[in-house]
């Protein structure tokens, strides 16, 4: 088949079709051959380009399933296509834009993917090649490198268009605007217990919000960097988790003393100071494992958890420590006989 390479897509118009870009030399294959007919049939007519992954399709030219090309080199002789070929394949529209098939590469990691119209048929493969020019200059690099500047690439094009900011970081505001709705909503139905020794609870709620959220984006932070160079698993998040509840509970304790002393010198009211103390350790701990673990389960789902984690992971805080806050005020009070 005659190759037709498309321009670079650095170059491209990021609202560019993405049919306007495909490579359209890659190789078919047929559920019904073997292995050893589709080897003999590519010794007769080899590839005229790059070949990553090998193409499934059937008599109508429908996207039947892929096979990588050290599977097929791999597999008995025998063995028919379909038997070796993976089915639930990734494809990218043929309505899509460059910019969504941008968002496809730094979602799956995955070097090339098949381009399809809306009844499956095979258009074209998208190669992880010509997303960058760089790929030239640094050599051969390596799965994540190429990775990495598909994300640079994706970043600077979503920050250098208004409305593609506005649409991918909007959706995610809406977890603080949420969450401060909440927040006042909790702070009405613990109205009673705000009043308590003349309203001082109040006048602490800030320094408590601002600790925990502050070690909330401490922590996702630092996920986000780990997950750069590192693939999360249930196991590792369950590691990380442990050792950031300890971390947690050190600086709430730590932060919390602080502020209780402050507090206690301050007003003179013992149990108002242990209730900072709580809310304070308490808010740090949840805020330290919810900053640590938002941004693995979004990335364990599939999701990008860049823009994401961290108004989840803030809108999960305050509601945890003001929950915490609030609900140790009210027992403190019962068990000083206020009702």
């Amino acid at each position: 088949m005659a190759s037709t390479q498309p321009t670079a897509l650095p170059n491209a118009g990021l609202m560019d079709p993405v049919t306007a870009h495909v490579r359209r030399d890659y190789y078919a294959l047929y559920p019904e051959q073997t292995v050893e007919e589709a080897l003999a049939t590519m010794r007769a007519f080899p590839p005229t380009g790059r070949i990553i992954y090998f193409y499934v399709l059937d008599n109508d030219h429908r996207l039947q399933g892929v096979v990588p090309t050290r599977r097929l080199l791999l597999s008995a002789l025998e063995a028919k296509i379909s038997e070796i070929m993976i089915r639930n394949v990734i494809t990218i529209p043929g309505s899509a834009t460059v910019m969504e098939a941008l968002e496809f590469f730094g979602r799956h990691k995955l070097l090339a993917f098949p381009v399809v119209d809306e009844f499956r048929r095979l258009i074209g493969v998208i190669d992880v090649e010509l997303y960058t020019d760089e790929l030239e200059e640094i050599g051969k690099p390596n799965s994540d490198q190429v990775f990495q500047l598909i994300g640079m690439t994706l970043g600077k094009a979503q920050q250098a268009n208004p409305l593609i900011a506005f649409r991918g970081r909007f959706p995610w505001l809406l977890c603080n605007v949420g969450g401060g709705l909440l927040a006042a909503f909790l702070s009405g139905i613990y109205d009673d217990t705000l009043q308590w020794h003349s309203a001082v609870l109040a006048l602490f709620i800030p320094v408590v919000l601002a600790l925990a959220e502050s070690v909330s984006i401490q922590s996702v932070t630092l996920a986000l960097d780990t997950l750069r160079h590192d693939q999360p698993t249930w196991k590792k998040l369950f590691k990380r988790l442990l050792n950031e509840m300890q971390t947690g509970l050190l600086l709430g304790l730590g932060t919390g003393i602080l502020v209780a002393v402050t507090a206690l010198i301050w007003k003179g009211l013992p149990d108002v100071a242990s209730c900072i103390l709580g809310g304070i350790l308490g808010g740090v701990t949840a805020a330290a494992l919810l900053g640590i673990a938002i941004p693995n389960v979004l990335r364990l789902l599939k999701r990008d958890p860049q823009l994401a984690a961290g108004p989840i992971a803030l809108a999960g805080t305050d509601m945890v420590t003001l929950l915490v806050y609030f609900n140790l005020a009210r027992m403190l009070m019962r068990a000083s006989g206020v009702s």
